[in-house]
Parts: structure tokens; sequence; C-alpha cells
């Protein structure tokens, strides 16, 4: 990341009192962790900040306390100075608030380590790194905000969820570094290792075991296929946010080179979510209008399920 890019947004933050930050629909730890970081930054230092989602917060995420200020709806009255997107690549995956950010006249920050970013904003800093919240912690700084524990812990959320608990090949020194100042600023790691990566519910299990029976081998076992429907939904008592970080699995079997989870949305409809050890499966979700990274994309297909499958097939095939 650039200093001045750095020096910018730190004037810009340092000049707003009220602030608005917007992160992408169905939120992760990464989109909460950096937004809710920077927003819990900006009231530590006197200033008006608030949290906004299309999406509410999934039940898996709401282990630390900041959670529970996170908006789906703009607040009444409220007249903002500056308006901040984070982890979000392009305008649409604002949702609800894509039209308030595009005609905002102020100006507008894009933070985000999607190398797909689109740079919609005014001031855009994209950096391809393990997750936004590997950026947050200096953008903090160079407004010359303390890292308190609080931060801390919205930020290592981010890093652990994004990097699959430090397992991603995309994971770096400077990744390790911020994670080691985050430690030294207080972040619980382990306990918030513990509730993403090990801890679970029932009914969590029973749908993770349905979607294992699903699990189809394709291109001579080098790609995966995983299926969950709304009817496994419906007979587990889950909800879509359960399904986070299913799609990692079958990369741990030896010669999987390709994992793709798709998630009945509606009858004809499939969110899909793409993992690799290797390929470019950016550009996989690319052909499809998605994106994201190289090793870990998502789109959204329509079709009959075997005619999705065979067209993922296909693409997957051209990066193999």
């Amino acid at each position: 990341m650039t200093e001045n890019l750095l020096k910018e947004i730190a004037k810009q933050l340092n000049y707003a009192k009220v602030v608005g930050v917007f992160c992408h629909v169905r939120p992760d730890g990464d989109a909460l962790g950096s937004g809710l970081a920077l927003v819990t930054a900006l009231k530590n230092s006197g200033k008006a900040a608030y949290m906004m989602c299309e999406d509410a917060v999934p039940d898996r995420l709401k282990i630390l306390p900041a959670m529970e200020d996170v908006l789906t709806s703009l607040p009444q009255g409220v007249s903002f100075d500056l308006l901040v997107s984070v982890d979000c690549a392009d305008l649409s995956r604002l949702g609800v608030f894509a039209a308030f950010y595009k005609k905002f006249k102020g100006n507008t920050v894009n933070i985000d380590h999607h190398i797909s970013n689109d740079r919609y904003a005014k001031i855009n800093l994209v950096c391809e790194c393990t997750a936004t919240c590997e950026i947050i912690p200096e953008v903090i700084k160079a407004a010359g905000m303390p890292i308190t524990k609080d931060i801390a812990d919205l930020a290592a959320l981010g890093l652990l969820t994004d990097s699959g608990n430090f397992s991603h090949r995309d994971v770096t020194e400077n990744t390790f570094k911020v994670a080691a100042e985050l430690r030294g600023a207080g972040a619980d790691f382990p306990g918030i290792g513990y509730e993403m990566f090990s801890r679970q519910s029932k009914s969590r299990a029973l749908l993770y075991v349905r979607v294992l029976n699903s699990m189809r081998f394709c291109l001579d076992d080098r790609l995966v296929f995983l299926t969950v429907t709304q009817k496994d939904f419906a007979e587990t008592d889950t909800e879509k946010s359960a399904t986070e970080g299913f799609v990692d699995f079958p990369l741990s079997i030896d010669g999987v080179e390709v994992s793709v989870a798709l998630m009945e949305v509606k009858k004809g409809q499939y969110k899909t979510s793409l993992r690799s050890k290797r390929a470019n499966v950016n550009a996989v979700a690319a052909e499809f209008g998605g994106g994201g990274h190289i090793l870990a994309s998502g789109c959204m297909l329509f079709g009959e399920y075997e005619e999705v499958i065979e067209r993922l097939t296909y693409a997957v095939y051209k990066q193999l």
C-alpha cells in the first residue's frame, strides 16, 4: 500500500465528524471485522461512526460485542461527512446501500483486498493480501488512532477467517507481522480461533454430514463439487451462514486441486464458492460475473443443476 494513499485516507478520517462504513452483503468475518474495527477506532476518537450492511450479522459471528452495532438501514436524521466501504470489490455488493454510496456528494473511500476490485470510490486503497483486516490496522495507525483490545479482536476475526486460520497460500510475512501487532494489543486469537474453527452446533454438524455426502468428483478427481440445498437447510434447521468453511474441506483430499460449493438459493439459482490450491478460480468466477481472489472466489449461477455442474466443470478445466 502506498504511503500517499494512507496519508490521504488518514486526512479524510481525521477531518470527518460523521462517518458511514459499509460492507458487502452476506457479511463474513473480514467484512464485519474490518468495518467494525474502523468504526470503533473512530468512536474512540470522539467521532460519530456507523456500520451498515444489508444483511444481519450471522449467528456464528456474534462473538464480539461490537456486532450488536451493525445496522441494516441508514440511521435516521444523520448527515455523513465521509463514506467508507470495506472488503467490497464492486458497488453492487453493497446491496441496498449501493445507490446511496454512488450518489453521495462528499468523499468516498474504498478499502479492500480483492484483485477484482473495480475502484468505484473517489479514493481507493486496494492491496492484494490475505484480508481487509490486514490493511485496516495500518489505516487506523496512519490516522493516529490507537489499536485497543476491542479493535485488535475485530481485526483478528477477519485475519483468522479470511486466511483459513493462517492456512491459505496468500498468507505472507506481513500477515503474521500484523497478527503479531494485534496480539500485542491484546487480540484473543486462541479464543476467536476456537469459536470460528472448532465450536459448532449440533444442527451445523448434521448439515456438514449431508454436504459431505453430496461430494462429486470430476476431472480425474482434481475437482470436487459440494452441494447444499434448501431442503438440507430446512431439515437441519440451519441457515446459509452455517456453510462457511465447508468449501475448504475437499482441498485436504489428496489429488484434489479445486473445490466448488453450490448453495441453492432457490430453484435454478446457485451461490457458488470456489477454492483452489493453484488454479486461478478468479478467472472461473469471472466467466459468470463473479470474482474475488486467484485461489478463492465466488459467483452466482442460474440454470438446471446438471447444466450448472457442466458449465463450471469446463470453466475449471480451462484453468487446470
